[in-house]
């Protein structure tokens, strides 16, 4: 098995970071335990060649002898394969007792708060009058053959009545369905971008965008933010300066920050896209999700002209209703549709009836559902907040009007070794870094607030005890007993 990628010295030691704690751990083990939370992460994918140990003994300034213990110690947890003459590769382990604890690997343990995901339990009432009304209606669906490239005709009649309901004119050929705004993601990328182009992205920004970039061999363009709104007049001068293929952007409760883009910036970044005929990719993932007051129009509702730059908009039922139902999907013009279902077909020539259906109903009764799940949810946004507050005063957490997670700066750079300690104690989060790009955000770790408030408070109390392990934390007003490991 050869390595798909290859990653130097200098920028491994980038991606670790401060790795090396002040206390008197072992340092071998302590590298490997920062390399293995990047393999599991997904900062280092799978089957990258690692540097040769001497390369990054001395990007690292430490002994080789370290670096070798510490690729062997890779090696027997199952992260490292080696082969004489052709370097050594990341791997996941998969001997049944190598289960690691993490976010993207997780062991299965009932006494784990899995704070790695941002997504809710599904509302069971209304799952189960979607279950069953699906059912009635599958025996329609089922004399046919079931493949149904652009979907359901009945549920690609609903996004599209859910879209002109809130503001945003669509039809039904204007809708294509997929199985997840993932799938959604990877297709209109896929479709548009060729290796080598560059796409502008928010920084931070949803990890699973960075991969799809990089899958495509394109260049993602980060543009961060200026205090809690986007820079738009950097966006500016990166369109001008890069010229991207494509800008991807979350404007509604954006992830991981929960900023929301107001309307003056709402109509800039279309003129920017429309003068530079950028195509823009909105995803709309999040923007159900309003946690003060009502949430904004689609921005595709902004360039409805023909003269404008595309404007492709993608969602889902996964954050609104639940993350197993893998049902997204594209809105977009009709021969951007036809394109994109093209590239659907080399991958996947149906998405699955049932769960379609399930989706139909649920979206039919969506304003029900968000009623009663909002307001609890609001209640768990303030409560972790104030948890935040009393229990990690040098901590900082700005409150979002919407979404499903505190984006947290830490004080300081040390949100991998937080996220290790964390698995430790059996809480799974995702390291700020997961969410940029050459190890930054390495201050900051987002911390969703989608478990029952009882749970956040033991999931907190936790975090507290990873928190004081850490080497040089300093965490005041900690007055928590040790947590009970018997709580699932």
């Amino acid at each position: 098995m050869d390595a798909d990628r290859h990653v130097t010295g200098r920028t491994l030691t980038k991606h670790l970071g401060s790795w090396r704690s002040e206390s008197a751990g072992v340092a071998y083990v302590e590298l490997a335990d920062r390399i293995k939370l990047l393999v599991l992460d997904g900062r280092l994918p799978t089957r990258t060649r690692l540097p040769a140990e001497r390369e990054l003994a001395t990007a690292l300034r430490i002994s080789r002898t370290t670096v070798a213990a510490g690729y062997d110690l890779l090696r027997q947890t199952g992260f490292l394969h080696s082969r004489r003459g052709s370097g050594s590769w990341t791997m996941l382990p998969d001997a049944p007792g190598n289960a690691e604890l993490s976010p993207f690997a997780p062991a299965g343990d009932s006494s784990a708060f899995d704070l790695a995901y941002a997504s809710l339990a599904a509302p069971p009432e209304a799952l189960a009058a979607a279950m069953a009304w699906a059912t009635e209606q599958l025996a329609c669906v089922a004399r046919g053959s079931g493949y149904q490239l652009l979907g359901l005709s009945s549920l690609r009649d609903t996004v599209a009545a859910r879209f002109t309901q809130r503001g945003l004119p669509t039809s039904r050929d204007q809708i294509l369905i997929t199985c997840g705004a993932q799938q959604a993601m990877a297709l209109v990328f896929s479709a548009l971008v060729m290796p080598g182009d560059r796409v502008l992205v928010e920084h931070p920004t949803y990890p699973n965008a960075l991969d799809a970039i990089a899958r495509e061999h394109a260049r993602a363009v980060p543009v961060g933010f200026a205090g809690s709104d986007w820079d738009l007049d950097t966006a500016a001068a990166a369109v001008r300066d890069a010229c991207p293929r494509l800008i991807y952007l979350m404007p509604d409760y954006q992830n991981p920050t929960g900023r929301c883009m107001n309307d003056e910036q709402r109509t800039e970044i279309v003129e920017l896209c429309r003068r530079t005929r950028t195509p823009l990719l909105i995803d709309e993932t999040m923007g159900e999700i309003a946690l003060e007051g009502s949430p904004p129009a689609p921005l595709a509702a902004r360039a409805r002209d023909s003269g404008s730059a595309p404007m492709i908009t993608i969602g889902s039922a996964s954050k609104t209703f639940w993350g197993g139902m893998r049902i997204g999907w594209v809105r977009a013009r009709r021969p951007l549709i036809e394109q994109f279902a093209r590239a659907k077909a080399s991958m996947d020539i149906s998405t699955s009836a049932l769960d379609q259906l399930v989706t139909q109903h649920l979206l039919a009764h969506i304003d029900e559902v968000l009623a009663r799940r909002l307001p609890a949810l609001r209640s768990a946004r303030d409560h972790l907040s104030g948890l935040l507050t009393r229990e990690f005063p040098s901590w900082h957490a700005p409150v979002p009007t919407g979404g499903l997670s505190l984006w947290t700066d830490l004080g300081a750079p040390v949100s991998s070794a937080l996220v290790a300690a964390a698995a430790r104690h059996g809480v799974l989060l995702a390291a700020g870094p997961r969410f940029g790009l050459d190890g930054a955000f390495e201050r900051c770790v987002r911390l969703p607030y989608t478990l029952p408030e009882p749970q956040l408070d033991l999931a907190m109390e936790r975090l507290g005890a990873a928190w004081l392990s850490l080497p040089g934390s300093e965490v005041s007003s900690i007055g928590w007993s040790t947590p009970q490991a018997e709580v699932a």
